[in-house]
């Protein structure tokens, strides 16, 4: 009876000391192979390569659409100019599928190839752009693949010259997908103005957007909270259109630059005439706006700013 018990005991701990043995080794291995996964994935990202001859590039995105990026990548540009007339700024289309540049700086024309097979950028206001809605026909669509996508993306960043520009601005197109995530492994971005509304469909989404930027360690410069109110055309009043959705967003999303822009006629307008709102209504109230936010990208250290650790 007592060798039975003693061979039950030995049966026991035999099976705890393999059971443990081959956790052990399983959880060792799978530590093993993280380790090495991650190595791999380190190597396979792609080196970030500056632009030749930019200095400074910044994204204006969010991760819904309709929200205004394009307006104001539009006008932040020609802000910049306007505020900055010694410094050389860009305005790049990154939307390949619903590029609105060329309408928004009424420029229509297709550009011109240099010695080196690089496109000249059209200019308007001082603003060197370049768009896919330079590069084909009037209603005519993209309908493109992904790998297609990126080669047109690769194509406008590189195979432009863009001489010497000390601010890129870059209009993203709406989403999280293979363009943003594109531009934020493959450039040295000063970071991400981040533009949406105060619907709460509007801010779900972007915060989307924002997390994404900063799991690619890609810095929040500021927010925009376009179309906060509209102003009444009989005394002026701003009309809220939205709840305080937004400043209590920014709050818990830790970013500190917030910019409130309105809706008026005079933006709309301007954005169909191909006049930003900057340069037709220099002394409105939207572009004392935009010149506050073109002020702020230039004063700022914009490597410090609102960078929240990712969880």
């Amino acid at each position: 009876m007592m060798k039975k018990i003693i061979k039950n005991s030995l049966i026991n701990n035999l099976d705890i000391f393999l059971t443990y043995n081959m956790e052990y080794t399983f959880s060792k291995r799978l530590s093993q192979l993280t380790e090495k996964q991650l190595e791999l994935m380190k190597k396979k990202l792609p080196q970030k390569k500056p632009i030749k001859g930019v200095d400074n590039i910044i994204l204006v995105a969010s991760g819904k659409g309709g929200v205004g990026k394009s307006t104001v990548s539009v006008n932040l540009a020609t802000a910049l100019k306007c505020i900055a007339p010694d410094k050389e700024i860009g305005l790049l289309d990154a939307d390949v599928f619903g590029p609105c540049i060329p309408l928004m700086m009424n420029l229509q024309e297709t550009p011109l190839l240099n010695d080196q097979n690089l496109m000249i950028p059209l200019v308007n206001y001082g603003v060197k752009c370049m768009s896919m809605g330079n590069l084909i026909t009037n209603n005519s669509a993209a309908i493109w693949r992904g790998l297609m996508v990126m080669s047109a993306i690769e194509k406008l960043i590189r195979g432009v010259d863009w001489d010497h520009t000390d601010y890129l601005i870059v209009d993203t197109p709406p989403g999280t997908g293979d363009t943003h995530l594109s531009l934020a492994q493959n450039l040295p971005l000063k970071g991400v103005l981040v533009v949406t509304t105060g619907q709460k469909a509007a801010v779900d989404v972007t915060t989307r957007g924002i997390s994404m930027f900063r799991k690619l360690n890609v810095p929040i410069i500021g927010l925009i909270d376009n179309m906060s109110g509209l102003k009444c055309t009989n005394c002026s009043h701003i009309n809220k259109l939205f709840s305080n959705t937004i400043q209590e967003f920014a709050l818990n999303e830790g970013i500190n630059s917030l910019f409130s822009i309105p809706m008026e006629q005079s933006i709309i307008d301007s954005c169909d005439s191909g006049q930003p709102v900057v340069i037709s209504h220099p002394k409105s109230k939207q572009a004392e706006i935009f010149k506050t936010i073109a002020q702020f990208i230039i004063d700022c250290e914009i490597n410090c700013i609102n960078k929240k650790p990712v969880n």
